[in-house]
């Protein structure tokens, strides 16, 4: 096999002419018989990489998945295109699972979508070891690794199953989201045989991202969603008590909304998210436990109400937006009280101290992100280890158009004064000294006789303090990895203090409750994507797209994606041939939909 028998298939099931970037490297790779190591952004078609080599290998693959959500989305999408499959988990009964064990073993399915505890179960080894397996595919790989954002001790148990599949079958690893100590720990864990590495890039050009700091949360929240009407998004909140009052609050704006944590039933939860995929919620206010593997296209804004416990998670939960390459809006609502949320939780984890410690540092870095006056798409591909490159353009950063005020000045201060206390204290205490707080700590230390205590007298301590993470933001400065972090100097210090470099930042906001710069991205604008003359064939297509759906009990973007609604509206095909050509339509799903969408599409060309 070869990748044009990979072409053939992609264009035959998927109704694309071309692979995206690193698709076809991967499945080369996989054809021949090479494990490989995949990272690539969420929307960026990683099933796609091991689905078409199972397609084309003899017998079943197995895919290793950890949410049910995920595996009913992926099969039900792969079934409406022709491709069976199939899924055994908690959510079937005895009887359904054995129907569906027997039928894997007669051979009826190219995909088999299993969650790691049921490589546990003997039934299914047995049942393992009787199936020609030529491929395993090991989605959202990061849990494997104990220094990833999920570890999950259950996914130790693919290794095992391995020594019981012979021939060795070819092995995939696939994430959105890896720093290199997480990808050679997934290499390492999942005994990969010298992997083919391949990872697109971080850059998301159709997100754009935001953080408002210290912002009247709930009034931001309302705002938004005033200027998004019917849009798709999740509101992330870190704790349950949280997201019962964000959705209460919601709930009162009028706005039809569901919510998600591990305190609600099992039912409720997959009620509400059953709900939100077929676009019957708007909006889902939710913990982190909701939306890994989501397969929801359409989703266009994510909001974090609360910061998340480090970037990789941050990058995960935040690329739900925008699957399908339509815009997308990512916004981070900082408060300082999100780090002592954060520091609780990694306090009360089980973990041991090398664990905690590591922790700490992926806090530290994600509260330097949500004060970096960078490029906020840099500075994200620069913490997973790619250049810099040019910054996006597109980001609240980039787009700041705020008064740049020279602070050399009062960052000349804080140096010194972190340098007199010896580099030994943290950021509030460093505040402290410097606006000649009244505190016992301050003076047992001495520092009430330092000179520097009281040079920033008349600036707030929270102004003080978001000078000083700016400046650890920016590079200046840097953390200790441990629960108190103690702020430290580094070597671009010495070109400040001898004015051989300026030290620039933006002013903050008055009021911080409004949106960064004074806009709204292009995914708030409702004729951004398509053109406004087609707006009302683009809700019409939606419409039916909606009936059909509801008919069959699938979400809608199981039937087609907005972006090929959207392209439809564009080409406005009035043939059979031109409706096979646009990006999306395999031949099944034309077989099933394509006369009902090009019937509609012509009375609206009249």
């Amino acid at each position: 096999m070869e990748i044009r028998d990979a072409l053939r298939a992609l264009k035959t099931f998927y109704g694309y002419d071309g692979f995206r970037n690193g698709q076809a490297a991967l499945i080369e790779a996989l054809l021949k018989g090479k494990d490989v190591l995949g990272i690539m952004p969420t929307g960026a078609g990683k099933s796609v990489c091991y689905q078409i080599p199972a397609l084309l290998l003899p017998g079943v693959t197995l895919v290793v998945s950890p949410l049910i959500s995920l595996m009913k989305d992926q099969v039900d999408a792969l079934n409406q295109s022709g491709i069976p499959a199939t899924f055994i988990n908690s959510s079937l009964s005895a009887r359904e699972t054995n129907e569906r064990m027997r039928a894997v073993a007669d051979g009826r399915y190219k995909l088999l979508y299993i969650a790691p505890e049921r490589l546990e179960s003997e039934n299914f080894r047995m049942l393992v070891r009787r199936l020609q397996i030529p491929l395993i595919a090991v989605d959202e790989a990061h849990c494997v690794s104990q220094w990833g954002h999920d570890f999950r001790p259950s996914y130790m148990t693919i290794v095992r199953l391995l020594k019981e599949i012979h021939p060795r079958p070819v092995m995939a690893a696939f994430t959105a989201t890896a720093t290199d100590i997480v990808k050679d720990d997934i290499a390492a864990r999942l005994r990969l045989e010298a992997p083919v590495r391949v990872t697109t890039g971080y850059a998301r050009d159709n997100l754009t991202l935001n953080v408002v700091r210290n912002a009247d949360k709930r009034e931001y929240v309302a705002r938004f969603i005033r200027e998004h009407p019917g849009q798709a998004g999740i509101i992330y909140a870190s704790t349950r008590r949280e997201v019962e009052n964000t959705h209460a609050f919601i709930s009162g704006l009028g706005v039809e909304a569901g919510k998600y944590h591990a305190g609600l039933s099992e039912e409720e939860r997959a009620r509400t998210q059953d709900a939100f995929q077929r676009d019957d919620l708007q909006i889902v206010v939710a913990t982190n436990a909701f939306g890994m593997g989501i397969d929801k296209s359409n989703v266009r804004f994510v909001i974090h109400n609360n910061m998340p416990k480090n970037l990789e998670a941050y990058y995960q939960e935040a690329g739900r937006a925008g699957r399908d390459g339509e815009p997308g809006e990512c916004v981070l609502l900082f408060s300082p009280q999100d780090v002592v949320t954060q520091k609780f939780f990694i306090e009360q984890s089980e973990a041991d101290e090398d664990r905690k410690k590591n922790d700490y540092r992926l806090l530290n870095d994600m509260v330097q992100y949500a004060h970096t006056g960078d490029c906020l798409q840099r500075t994200i591909v620069r913490y997973f280890g790619e250049e810099d490159g040019e910054p996006c353009g597109m980001c609240a950063n980039c787009t700041d158009e705020r008064e740049l005020l020279d602070v050399t000045d009062e960052a000349k201060l804080v140096f010194a004064c972190i340098a007199a206390m010896r580099q030994r204290f943290g950021v509030t205490l460093t505040a402290k000294v410097l606006r000649g707080a009244n505190d016992a700590k301050v003076r047992d230390f001495g520092f009430d006789r330092s000179l520097y205590y009281g040079r920033m007298k008349g600036k707030p301590e929270k102004e003080v303090v978001q000078l000083i993470h700016a400046l650890v933001a920016d590079g200046y400065l840097r953390m200790t990895d441990s629960q108190y972090p103690v702020v430290q100097l580094t070597e671009r210090v010495r070109q400040v203090m001898q004015d051989e470099e300026r030290v620039y930042r933006r002013v903050e906001p008055v009021h911080p409750a409004a949106v960064r710069g004074g806009r709204t991205s292009s995914a708030g604008s409702r004729g951004s994507s398509a053109p406004v003359a087609k707006q009302e064939l683009f809700d019409a297509l939606r419409r039916l797209r909606k009936t059909i759906a509801d008919a069959e009990s699938l979400p809608p973007f199981v039937i087609f994606h907005d972006s090929t609604l959207r392209e439809m509206c564009s080409i406005m095909p009035q043939t059979e041939q031109a409706m096979r050509a646009v990006k999306g339509i395999g031949e099944a799903k034309f077989a099933k939909y394509g006369r009902d969408f090009l019937e509609l599409i012509r009375q609206y060309s009249h």
